[in-house]
């Protein structure tokens, strides 16, 4: 089969598309149709993510494709559309292997370069702002990195949620577009952003913060904050890791929350179903529009990831595996 892997721990541009074995062992055996790219697929090309397999490997977290077949007792079959998270690795291949509690029924109005756009982000964020972040009814939310994966699903959430107001912050004029695409009910840019958030809200913040940034706006996020606000922390594509002074946190009475989702899941057996059948249920009845994602060919593998590790990204980045 073909697939995308890493030769050698020196960045995107050490990505080959070659000729190797399926993969063998026990699960379901899925007909991979596309693979979605993440920020963690850049950090293994350099061996800078906390798993660090030995080169070569197949790149690849999340796929959508055909069950070619699956165990008796597995709730798919061959035949079914799919999406599924292999975690982390071997999904930019034409077959993937993956546990049955990872992989879930497509919606037939989802495509597959869409469907393998969903899971990381749409997952993430749906638990990022429902159990860390506990958005209620009518409050508002601010995202950072608005025009890539996460800050898209984010600005298509939200809304979907309870928030009554969403408020995307950029780095260019041209990413603006994307996230008002997206469904942000502001856009303001990066540089600033504080003092536009301050005059957006009539100087009394918002309720959440969802950054996958970090870096050097982290203190003007907390300042953001209104009374009782949270800070999600999801990552740190900026490349500095942040700290807090913790008497900010007493001041207004607000929150710096983790968002480890793969953490999450990892000690909460059900969290994956129970996440998914949220958004299954918003995106069969049309209320969640799937992700319109920039697709690159198999062949364009290493290219797709560059555009995560440059930020040149806008929204989810997908590679499709077969036409």
């Amino acid at each position: 089969m073909r697939a995308a892997r890493v030769i050698r721990l020196d960045g995107p541009d050490a990505i080959e598309v070659a000729e190797v074995d399926e993969p063998s062992g026990d699960g379901v055996v899925v007909e991979v149709h596309a693979a979605g790219a993440a920020f963690p697929d850049a950090l293994l090309t350099r061996g800078l993510y906390q798993y660090r397999p030995e080169p070569p490997f197949v790149l690849g977290a999340e796929i959508a494709g055909v069950v070619r077949s699956a165990p008796d007792n597995a709730h798919v079959k061959a035949g079914d559309r799919v999406v599924g998270l292999t975690m982390l690795s071997g999904g930019m291949a034409e077959v993937a292997i993956l546990q049955p509690d990872r992989v879930f029924k497509l919606p037939d109005n989802v495509s597959f370069e869409a469907g393998a756009g969903l899971l990381f982000n749409d997952l993430t964020v749906y638990f990022a702002l429902t159990v860390r972040g506990r958005l209620a009814q009518g409050e508002t939310v601010l995202v950072h990195g608005a025009a890539g994966g996460i800050g898209t699903s984010t600005l298509r959430l939200a809304s979907l949620l309870g928030a009554s107001r969403s408020i995307a912050v950029v780095s260019t004029e041209e990413k603006a577009d994307v996230a008002t695409a997206a469904g942000a009910t502001d856009v303001v840019l990066a540089d600033g952003f504080k003092d536009a958030v301050k005059e957006l809200t009539g100087g009394r913040g918002v309720d959440v913060v969802l950054d996958p940034v970090g870096g050097d706006r982290f203190t003007d996020s907390l300042r953001s904050l209104a009374p009782g606000g949270r800070l999600l922390v999801v990552g740190f594509t900026g490349g500095d890791i942040p700290t807090v002074k913790v008497n900010r946190l007493l001041l207004n009475n607000i929150d710096v929350v983790g968002v480890g989702w793969g953490a999450w899941t990892a000690t909460h057996p059900n969290a994956l179903a129970e996440q998914w059948a949220g958004l299954e249920k918003l995106l069969s009845s049309g209320r969640l529009a799937a992700p319109n994602p920039e697709v690159y060919p198999l062949e364009q593998a290493a290219a797709a990831v560059a555009s995560l590790e440059n930020r040149t990204a806008k929204g989810k980045v997908v590679v499709r595996v077969r036409d």
